[in-house]
């Protein structure tokens, strides 16, 4: 039986391994993008009797949902864009780059763009997305959330519940969506989150308090204002006086004119 307990090893040796095993999956998981794109190029799940291959790699390949979908987004990015297998295998892209930059990928631009986001964390492409393809800032809404059947994120169609046939005991969970700061242009982001319904009466009650100086309610303004107090309190619990360096004027203060140097200036 294979033991996963690593504490013999010396530090060097851990290390090496560690790297190896990396570049190992790398290559695996290149390897799988293939295998998936050709899969689902078939249709070979068809007649397994999944509606989708989305579908069949979380019912029949024990995929997480997540997986399955950068899964299935990669494979089929790499597809069209071949180069995007390599560029896996080699650790220049991540999984979630090549999901992020796919919406954007066009045979004149895609050798540029892939390039361009080589060795990139998440938030640095999706900054140099919003350089090359701004959006415009999104309106404004407060709205209940809504309970909705579960879909394949793949497809525009609600999934038939009838034509998955899970294992039995299986329980379909919608999970709520997660809370997202993505940037839309430069200098510019989306906040998307949810609110309880004492936050969203603090939120309410703070638009009335302001409406003096936010006529239109304006809830970016009224949260900027909120932290911007909230912040300034944090600094000086985190910060007491003592600690925090003295500004010029405040330093000016500290050093007192005589009142007879005054009297003669």
């Amino acid at each position: 039986m294979k033991t996963y307990s690593l504490f013999h090893l010396a530090d060097d040796v851990l290390v090496h391994g560690l790297k190896s095993l990396l570049a190992c999956d790398r290559t695996t998981t290149a390897e799988l993008l293939a295998h998936i794109a050709e899969v689902d190029e078939r249709r070979l799940y068809l007649p397994a009797a999944y509606p989708s291959m989305y579908l069949y790699c979380v019912h029949e390949l024990h995929m997480s949902e997540d997986s399955a979908l950068k899964r299935i987004q990669a494979a089929r990015a790499a597809r069209k864009f071949p180069g995007i297998f390599a560029a896996v295998a080699e650790g220049r892209l991540h999984l979630s780059a090549v999901g992020m930059l796919a919406p954007h990928l066009m045979s004149e631009t895609a050798d540029g763009l892939l390039a361009a986001a080589e060795h990139r964390t998440k938030a640095e492409i999706a900054l140099l997305l919003t350089e090359r393809f701004p959006r415009p800032d999104v309106p404004t809404t407060v709205q209940a959330v809504e309970v909705t059947v579960a879909t394949d994120p793949l497809r525009s169609e609600p999934v038939d519940a009838l034509a998955i046939q899970p294992a039995p005991g299986h329980v379909e969970s919608a999970s709520p969506p997660r809370p997202t700061v993505a940037p839309l242009s430069p200098g510019r982001f989306v906040v998307r989150f949810t609110l309880g319904q004492s936050a969203h009466d603090l939120l309410r009650y703070a638009q009335a308090l302001l409406g003096h100086a936010v006529p239109s309610g304006d809830i970016a303004e009224v949260v900027k204002r909120g932290l911007a107090t909230l912040v300034e309190q944090l600094e000086k619990r985190v910060f007491p006086p003592s600690a925090r360096p003295r500004s010029q004027r405040s330093a000016a203060k500290g050093r007192q004119v005589p009142a007879e140097v005054r009297r003669a200036v």
